[in-house]
C-alpha cells in the first residue's frame, strides 16, 4: 500500500484537475455524501484515503462518461 503521504499528494493532484477541468464535478465534491464522514471524528489513515481517492477517480470516471454520452447523443440529434 502507498505512504500516507503519497496518496494525499494524488488526491490534491486529481482535486485540482478536477477544479480547473470538471468545476461542475467540483462543485458538487461537498455535497457528495461518498466525500463525507458518516461519523464525527472518523479515522484517518492511508487505508481510509485510499478509498477517497478511490472514490474521487470513480467519480470522476463516471462523471467523464455520463458526459461523453451526452455529448454524442446532442451531436447526433444535431445531424453532426
Amino acid at each position: 500500500m502507498k505512504n500516507l503521504q503519497t496518496i494525499l499528494t494524488q488526491i490534491t493532484q486529481l482535486t485540482t484537475n478536477i477544479e480547473t477541468n470538471f468545476p461542475e464535478l467540483y462543485r458538487s465534491l461537498d455535497e457528495n455524501p461518498m466525500t463525507i464522514p458518516s461519523i464525527n471524528h472518523p479515522h484517518i489513515d492511508a487505508k481510509v484515503m485510499q478509498e477517497y481517492l478511490e472514490n474521487l477517480i470513480q467519480l470522476l470516471i463516471h462523471h467523464i462518461e455520463t458526459h461523453k454520452a451526452t455529448k454524442e447523443i446532442n451531436q447526433e440529434s444535431a445531424g453532426l
